[in-house]
C-alpha cells in the first residue's frame, strides 16, 4: 500500500528569531547546508517505492512560499490545502484524512498517510524510511504509529513515550505504555537513565479512516468540523481553501492530545539517536545538529572566532568578530541582532513577545519581503518618501493597482521591465526610469528569462503596504 506524505507547514518558529519569523518561518529557510526545512522534508518521503505525491497544508500568506519552493524542488504535490486559520495539528490531519479518503478510497481503513512537520532536522534520513518500512504492516492493520527517538539527554523541551510490550506479529513495533508531557530536569534524567523511554518526534503514519473513527469517537466537533470544511472547499488557482468559518470554529488541539493520548491503538518504533533528529525547536537544538569545529562552534557565515567555545554563531552580510567567549549564540541578520547565553534559547519568545506588544515590525517580517512574482527589500525611509529593492522573477508579475496616497519612481537595475502605466505599456531597459502619479492605474513586468532588479521611490503623505487597490492580479490576491 502506498504511503501519502502529509506535510503540516503551520507554526511561526518563533524560537528561532530573528532568522525565523512570522511572515516567513523556519520551514521556509534554510539553516544547513542544503535546501530549505520545507524541502528537505519533501525530499526524505519522495522514495517513489514507498510514497505518493504529498499533500501539503499551509496557512493562507505562506501558500506562494510553499508553490515556490516545491518548484524548486521539482516535486509536484497531490495537492496544497489552505487553512483560513491555525487549528493545531488535529484539524489538519483531519483535513488531510477527509481529503485522501475522498479521492483514494480504498477497502478497510481508508489510505495510507505519513503526517510530517515541515520543520524538522533528519540527519540520516535513509534510518527514517527504515523506521517506516518497519511500521507500515502495523499502520496497514489499523495501529495509529508514532516514531520514539532515543534521548541522548534529559531534556525538558520534548514529550515522551513510555515504551510497552512489542506488538505480535510486527517486528520493531510496540504498544505505547503512555505519553508523558515535557518533564522537570530532574523527571527527565530518571527517564533517560531507565532506558524506558523515548523523545515524542510527532511523526505519525496511519490509515485515514481509522485516524478519523478514532477522532470521532474523542473529538467530534474536530472531526465534524473539519469534513464541514473539506465539503465547502473551493479550488483558488493551485491550492484548495478549506472553508472558513467550519475550519475557524474547530477546537485548536493537537494530534497526541486529540487522539493519541486517549487510543487503544497508539503503537511506537523507536528509531536510535543516530537518526540525527532534531525538531529545530531552538537555536540549542540547532546548535546539537550543526557541523562543529574542534572548539565545539557551529559557524556560519563571515565569522572571525578566537578563543571561543561551544558556542553557535550565525552571520547574514557583515564581518562577526568575537573573541574569548563561551556557550553563546549569536545570530545577526539585516536588521536585528540576536545575542544570548545557549542555555537560555527556550526564554528567545519572552523577546519575541515583547517585540509584538511594542509593535516592532522584526517580530513579524524580514527586511526582505516575499511576495509570488519575488520580493522586496526596504533600502531606506523618512519624512514622506521610502525606497524598496525589487527583485522581480522570470514570468513574475505585480497586480494591476492603483494608489491613492502615493506616487512611485522606477528605475531599473538589471534586466527589462515591461511597465503598464494608465493607457500605455512600454518596455525598460538597465539605467531607465518611469513615473507612475498617484491614483495612476499601474503593473509591472517582468516577460524576460532572468530576474529583474528595480529601485523603486514613493513619496506622499501614507506609505502603508494597505494603500494598494487590486483591480487585477494573477495569484488570487485581493
Amino acid at each position: 500500500m502506498t504511503i501519502y506524505p502529509v506535510i503540516l507547514c503551520g507554526g511561526s518558529g518563533s524560537r528561532l528569531w530573528p532568522m525565523s519569523r512570522t511572515v516567513y518561518p523556519k520551514q521556509f529557510m534554510a539553516l544547513g547546508d542544503g535546501g530549505t526545512l520545507f524541502q528537505e522534508t519533501l525530499r526524505r518521503l519522495s522514495d517513489p517505492s514507498l510514497f505518493a505525491a504529498p499533500v501539503v497544508i499551509c496557512n493562507e500568506e505562506h501558500r506562494f512560499i510553499v508553490g515556490e519552493q516545491l518548484r524548486q524542488t521539482g516535486i509536484t504535490a497531490e495537492t496544497i490545502l489552505l487553512e483560513p486559520v491555525g487549528r493545531n495539528t488535529a484539524p489538519a490531519a483531519a483535513a488531510a484524512a477527509i481529503h485522501l479518503s475522498e479521492r483514494h478510497e480504498t477497502q478497510g481503513g481508508g489510505p495510507l498517510m505519513l503526517l510530517a512537520a515541515a520543520d524538522h532536522f533528519v540527519g540520516r534520513p535513509e534510518r527514517l524510511l527504515e523506521a517506516i518500512r518497519i511500521a507500515k504492516p502495523a499502520a496497514e492493520q489499523g495501529a495509529l504509529v508514532t516514531f520514539g527517538i532515543r534521548p541522548t539527554r534529559p531534556d525538558t523541551a520534548y514529550g515522551y513515550i513510555r515504551l510497552g510490550e512489542k506488538l505480535p506479529a510486527t517486528p520493531g513495533v510496540h504498544r505505547v505504555e503512555r505519553f508523558v508531557e515535557k518533564p522537570s530536569a530532574e523527571i527527565a534524567a530518571q527517564y533517560l537513565q531507565s532506558g524506558e523511554y523515548l523523545w515524542n518526534s510527532g511523526i505519525f503514519l496511519m490509515r485515514a479512516g481509522t485516524f478519523l473513527a478514532e477522532l470521532e469517537k474523542f473529538e467530534p466537533a474536530i472531526a465534524s468540523g473539519a469534513r464541514e470544511a473539506v465539503r465547502e472547499r473551493r479550488a483558488d488557482l493551485d491550492f484548495w481553501r478549506l472553508a472558513d468559518p467550519p475550519f475557524s470554529s474547530i477546537p485548536n488541539k493537537s494530534i497526541d492530545y486529540a487522539v493519541m493520548e486517549r487510543t487503544d491503538r497508539a503503537a511506537v518504533v523507536p528509531t536510535e539517536a543516530d537518526l540525527g533528529w532534531s525538531d529545530v525547536g531552538s537555536w540549542a537544538s540547532l546548535w546539537d545538529v550543526a557541523a562543529h569545529d574542534a572548539s565545539g562552534n557551529a559557524i556560519s557565515g563571515d565569522v572571525t572566532a578566537i578563543d571561543v567555545s561551544g558556542s553557535y554563531i550565525r552571520g547574514e552580510r557583515r564581518l562577526i568578530a568575537a573573541l574569548g567567549i563561551r556557550d553563546l549564540v549569536i545570530v545577526d541578520t539585516e536588521d536585528a541582532l540576536l545575542v544570548m547565553p545557549r542555555d537560555r534559547t527556550e526564554e528567545l519568545r519572552a523577546i519575541v513577545q515583547r517585540l509584538q506588544d511594542s509593535k516592532r515590525s522584526e517580530a513579524v517580517v524580514h527586511r526582505r519581503v516575499y511576495r509570488p512574482w519575488g520580493s522586496y527589500e526596504q533600502v531606506d525611509a523618512g519624512d514622506r518618501f521610502q525606497v524598496k529593492r525589487l527583485i522581480v522573477r522570470p514570468g513574475g508579475q505585480l497586480s494591476l493597482q492603483r494608489h491613492a496616497q502615493r506616487a512611485e519612481h522606477w528605475v531599473v537595475v538589471r534586466g527589462r521591465a515591461r511597465v503598464t502605466r494608465g493607457d500605455e505599456v512600454f518596455d525598460l531597459d538597465a539605467n531607465q526610469s518611469t513615473y507612475i502619479p498617484v491614483g495612476t492605474v499601474h503593473r509591472l513586468e517582468n516577460r524576460s528569462e532572468e530576474p529583474l532588479h528595480l529601485i523603486e521611490v514613493q513619496s506622499g503623505g501614507y506609505l502603508g503596504e494597505d494603500d494598494i487597490e487590486r483591480l487585477d492580479d494573477s495569484y488570487g490576491r485581493r
